[in-house]
């Protein structure tokens, strides 16, 4: 058995995200700056890459900091890139994706409407990290979202929840505190695995028709656990092990979707799949 310090310390630092997160914030912190290099309105799609790409951040994340490495990746290559802001909780400023996960998708959807206008493009591409590889999935189910969105990447998604390890079983043996969830942070309750929502998600099947799906994890994830509830099962679905592709890649939930470049040129390769080139430790470089 796990010393009680290894098991309620994971446990701990959850409910402790709910509590701090239902405070009204008494220092306000700036919102994220404005992105640079992408959320340009005025991008138009060239012939090479006729779709803009929308970037999801994941639980916690927000805009601009979840991006900070992938969106320049795309933008360099020719991609019109954009994110969006989701999920903001009441006098919770900067750390977003806390709401509930089936009003994110309506945010969404309206993102993506917007970015569909401006740029003049019929479908879009959507790349998500975590709750945001996930969170597409109800958009696209329930939402319409299937007839505008031609591929769907998820980096480390929460695609059937997470046991943190194991740690989320032990909520109902905490009073009161399942229901400290679902109030302060919905979206960290509904990404438990076994979840109403969840249930609810991926009754009837994990995809859609119509669009192309790709899940990239990591054998290292700490947060989405284990790693392979992440994979999807259905037609036109890839499921990637990034240790598969470079088995020296130590990369956990974080560093996966922010800054590695293994894992980005997978991304590139799920959106263009017709000039994909094999993803290796070299690719680090590339």
């Amino acid at each position: 058995m796990l010393p009680w310090k290894r098991v309620l310390r994971p446990l701990a630092a959850l409910l402790l995200t709910a509590a701090v997160v239902s405070v009204p914030a008494t220092t306000a912190q700036a919102a994220a700056a404005p992105s640079a290099g992408w959320n340009d309105y005025s991008c138009k799609p060239s012939a090479a890459h006729p779709r803009p790409v929308v970037l999801v951040h994941g639980t916690l994340g927000n805009s601009v900091d979840n991006w900070l490495g992938l969106a320049p990746y795309l933008k360099v290559r020719g991609y019109c890139v954009f994110s969006l802001d989701y999920g903001q909780l009441e006098g919770v400023p900067f750390f977003h994706g806390l709401g509930p996960v089936e009003k994110s998708a309506g945010q969404l959807k309206d993102f993506v409407d917007k970015v569909l206008a401006a740029t003049g493009a019929a479908e879009t591409d959507v790349v998500g990290h975590s709750q945001g590889g996930m969170m597409p999935r109800y958009y696209l189910r329930f939402l319409g979202g299937a007839a505008r969105v031609n591929a769907l990447v998820g980096i480390a998604p929460s695609n059937h929840g997470t046991t943190l390890n194991g740690f989320a079983n032990l909520l109902p043996y905490f009073p009161g505190a399942a229901d400290l969830l679902a109030k302060n942070t919905p979206a960290l309750a509904d990404q438990v695995a076994g979840s109403d929502f969840l249930k609810r998600l991926n009754a009837g099947g994990d995809t859609v028709p119509g669009v192309r799906y790709t899940v990239i994890a990591t054998q290292y994830d700490e947060v989405v656990t284990p790693w392979r509830s992440q994979y999807l099962s259905g037609p036109d679905v890839r499921n990637v092990l990034l240790q598969d592709l470079c088995p020296v890649d130590l990369s956990e939930h974080v560093a996966i979707g922010l800054f590695d470049r293994i894992a980005f040129h997978e991304v590139a390769n799920a959106l263009d799949p017709g000039r994909a080139r094999p993803t290796t430790c070299a690719s680090a470089f590339d």
